[in-house]
């Protein structure tokens, strides 16, 4: 069974508030009935927007005989202030149209979130949890959450956010279902703070060993109100400057390298997986390796590498098995994600301590009682 309906994309006046108008949209309600249809069932649900990542996560033999919930119909913006810097959204919308509407009023997503194809939505970028480029100076999508609407384990239609609220034995919903992959609720809408579009942003480019590079960006880290972006490859390093014209250029004199003209595609081939690290060797797993930002090269993978966020996100594609892999990110205090790869038996996100696991295992089983939402899409266990 699969569920789609037909809905042209909703446009209003961006000072208009308009929140009375959700509870006109059949399209909730359908998704709703559909969840709970399921519910009586006890049918699995797999839960996606514009599948624009369906190649990042675990796919469940109980994920593949799932009951597809399409949510790319349930679009529109559901109120938006300029003025506030912030945006309620439903969660179909796609990324590229929610940007533009942003960028006609001079304000972007904190986050740079990645697009990977046209058909990405907002509700599918939450639930992965991926930022860009921007996410290590100006915060991650979890750092953007104001408040989420979700149809909920019990079929419920039910909303958290504005002031933090806790709910679910402490937790914030409204955060945690960011990175949830789908597994805790159907994402309905989003609220998301924003921030100004930088007046002026100029990309920097010189030669560097990794070595020399990393230990820059360290020195770096005292001036990152200036600094947007951070990166490595192929023996240069990257760095982007936002601010006013007149702070972007008089800060440009005292960092190291020439302009790079091609910044703004640079930064969205990285940002999208467009750039020709990430296509050179397709075939190979792709990796990202979570560090600290003060961790020095890592030999072992130094042969296919790219690094951003000032050193603490390090992309390799490599046949090196996943557990020395893993063991390499532990070694120094991080943590290793399969991005992208076939790869038999190995979970794609990294094994969480007993302790926190079982706190999954609580939040899941409050959420989601009867196991339907996403099954083994995070871990095959929940």
């Amino acid at each position: 069974m699969c569920i789609r309906v037909n809905c042209h994309t909703l446009k209003f006046p961006v000072s208009r508030r308009i929140d009375s108008m959700i509870k006109d949209n059949d399209i909730s309600k359908a998704l709703q009935k559909h969840v709970q249809e399921a519910l009586t069932s006890g049918q699995a649900l797999d839960i996606h927007g514009g599948n624009s990542k369906r190649f990042y996560g675990n796919i469940s033999d109980q994920l593949e005989l799932a009951s597809k919930l399409d949510c790319s119909p349930h679009t529109g913006i559901i109120h938006y202030e300029p003025s506030e810097l912030a945006i309620t959204v439903r969660s179909g919308t796609r990324l590229s149209e929610l940007e533009t509407l942003l960028a006609e009023n001079q304000q972007i997503l904190p986050f740079e979130a990645p697009h990977y194809s046209e058909t990405a939505t907002i509700g599918g970028t939450v639930a992965a949890g991926i930022s860009g480029p921007r996410r290590a100076y100006a915060g991650s999508i979890r750092d953007s959450i104001l408040g989420v609407t979700i149809i909920n384990g019990e079929g419920e239609i039910a909303h958290f956010g504005g002031e933090v609220m806790k709910n679910v034995a402490g937790y914030d919903l409204s955060r945690l279902m960011t990175r949830s992959m789908g597994t805790l609720g159907v994402i309905l809408d989003v609220s998301l703070r924003l921030l100004p579009k930088p007046e002026h942003e100029l990309t920097l480019q010189f030669a560097s060993s990794q070595e020399d590079a990393l230990a820059y960006f360290q020195i770096l880290r005292k001036k990152q109100q200036i600094i947007s972006a951070t990166a490595w490859f192929d023996q240069h390093a990257y760095l982007r400057l936002s601010g006013s014209e007149k702070s972007v250029t008089h800060h440009a004199r005292k960092f190291s390298g020439s302009e790079y003209t091609d910044g703004n595609p640079f930064w969205a081939s990285i940002r999208d997986h467009q750039h020709h690290f990430f296509q050179q060797d397709y075939a190979k797993p792709l990796w990202r390796l979570s560090l600290p930002q003060a961790t020095p090269a890592i030999q072992r993978v130094d042969d296919n590498l790219l690094l951003e966020w000032g050193g603490a996100q390090r992309w390799i594609q490599s046949n090196i098995p996943a557990n020395i892999i893993h063991s390499i990110a532990s070694k120094h205090g991080g943590y290793a994600t399969l991005i992208r790869g076939d790869l038999p038996e190995v979970s794609c996100f990294p094994a969480l301590d007993p302790a926190l696991f079982n706190l999954h295992k609580q939040l899941k089983n409050k959420m989601d009682p009867k196991g339907i939402f996403n099954p083994g899409r995070l871990y095959n266990e929940l």
